[in-house]
C-alpha cells in the first residue's frame, strides 16, 4: 500500500490518511491482520508529524477498521458488524443522499452516474 499526501489538497492530511487507509482496506489492499508501519515510520516515509499519523490511526481504530495491539503494533481489524442491518442500511443512505445530491449539482445524468458507479464497483472487494 502506498500513501500519498497531497499538499495542495483543502483535505487535511490526517483525513487524507484516513481517506486512504479505508478505501485500500475496502479495496482488498490492507487484508485483516496485516500489520501497518508504526506511527513513527509512516511519519518519517511520508515526513509529517506523527501526530497526524496518530490522529489518522485513532479515528481509523474508532471506527472498527484498525486494532492497537499494545508493544506489537496497529493491524487491520477483522470486518464486523455490529450494527444491524436497518442501521446500515440508513448509514449508507445518508451518504448515497449526500453523494447523489453532488452529482445532480454537478449536472450529470442519472444514467451517466450509474455508468460510472458499475465501474467504479469492480475495484473494490464485496464479501459474499
Amino acid at each position: 500500500m502506498a500513501l500519498h499526501i497531497d499538499t495542495s489538497s483543502r483535505l487535511p492530511i490526517y483525513q487524507q490518511l484516513v481517506q486512504q487507509i479505508r478505501e485500500a482496506i475496502a479495496r482488498g489492499e490492507l487484508k485483516p491482520e496485516e500489520i501497518l508501519p508504526s506511527v513513527r515510520q509512516l511519519s518519517r516515509d511520508l515526513v509529517i508529524n506523527p501526530n497526524t499519523v496518530s490522529r489518522a490511526y485513532n479515528e481509523l481504530e474508532r471506527d472498527g477498521l484498525l486494532i492497537s495491539r499494545p508493544g506489537k503494533g496497529i493491524y487491520v481489524a477483522q470486518p464486523r458488524s455490529d450494527l444491524t442491518r436497518a442501521a446500515r442500511d440508513r448509514r449508507l443512505i445518508e451518504q448515497l443522499d449526500r453523494w447523489l445530491t453532488e452529482a445532480v449539482h454537478l449536472g450529470f445524468s442519472a444514467d451517466h452516474v450509474l455508468r460510472l458507479v458499475a465501474g467504479r464497483v469492480e475495484r473494490f472487494q464485496w464479501q459474499a
